[in-house]
């Protein structure tokens, strides 16, 4: 019978190490798929992350965008305004109020372009530039050199490094 005890006791403890390898390998099969789950959902975490950063500067570039482009269009829709009070200043007035009336609208308008960034696009004088003038006509001047703008019809103007109207000019030679 002490055989049979002894051999009893082999098999509840084989029996004993098989239950704890088998709980072992369950736990560690257990850690692996929640480690496998940590790593996917910190994956998608980042890839969430990743597209809200990419979202955040592509809605901010549109904006910036939009609003460039509105200032481009009211300060386009003005040029006709700058336009005429260029060409009354130009005339000949014998009424010295009105001409200082114009002239006071003028410097206004002029101050409020400044304060915006809008720049006149030299012309006269200046080597013609196709990013910068349209050329209308050409003439032959033996005092101006090759491509030198002769005169300018209507001005340019830039709001920082975008044209807004090309110089109408006359190029020489």
């Amino acid at each position: 019978m002490a055989k049979t005890k002894t051999q009893h006791e082999e098999q509840e403890a084989t029996e004993a190490t098989a239950t704890a390898e088998s709980i072992e390998t369950d736990k560690t099969e257990k850690n692996s798929n929640e480690e496998e789950n940590t790593a996917a959902e910190k994956d998608k975490y980042l890839r969430l992350a990743a597209e809200y950063d990419n979202f955040r500067k592509r809605s901010a570039k549109e904006r910036e965008s939009t609003y460039s482009d509105a200032r481009v269009d009211a300060i386009t829709k003005l040029l006709p305004v700058y336009d005429n009070l260029e060409r009354a200043l130009k005339m000949e007035c014998t009424d010295e109020a009105y001409y200082k009336g114009v002239e006071m609208i003028m410097l206004q308008l002029t101050e409020i372009f400044e304060d915006m960034g809008v720049r006149h696009i030299p012309a006269v004088g200046e080597l013609f530039d196709p990013k910068k003038h349209n050329a209308v006509m050409k003439i032959v001047d033996p005092e101006l050199g090759e491509g030198i703008i002769a005169e300018e019809y209507q001005k340019g103007f830039t709001l920082g490094d975008r044209v807004i109207r090309f110089s109408t000019v006359v190029v020489a030679n």
